[in-house]
């Protein structure tokens, strides 16, 4: 499900850092391989759970918008749907869609987010 950048790009940043010789005491340097340590756990989790989870998105777009497609596609033509008004932006089913979206890319890019564990237990529904 990553999107920007996308997981070959993310891959291949993580590929070009790590490349690069490392100089010992460097604080810069010492940034950078935290930030490369995130993005390879980032990668992982996306390799994990990104399939199920873009899958379980294709599933729920394709009730919402009665086509099939693969997942670019159909979020395309949901943008189109709410750009001309043929989904309502308070459908009840779009709602879920966006909220179990927003929760698995959550679950990708920050499982340490304090707020995950409630949203996850159906929690953080909001008004």
């Amino acid at each position: 499900m990553i999107s920007h950048p996308t997981a070959a790009e993310l891959s291949e940043a993580v590929a070009a850092f790590d490349a690069e010789p490392a100089v010992p005491g460097d604080a810069r340097q010492a940034f950078l391989a935290r930030v490369a340590d995130n993005a390879r756990a980032t990668l992982a989790r996306e390799a994990e759970y990104g399939a199920r989870l873009e899958a379980e998105a294709v599933a729920r777009l394709t009730a919402l918008l009665g086509q099939t497609g693969d997942f670019a596609t159909l979020n395309a033509g949901l943008c189109e749907a709410l750009k001309t008004g043929a989904i309502d932006p308070l459908e009840p089913a779009l709602l879920a869609h966006l909220r179990a979206t927003a929760i698995g890319q959550i679950a990708i890019d920050q499982p340490t987010y304090g707020g995950l564990a409630a949203l996850l237990d159906g929690g953080g529904r909001g008004g």
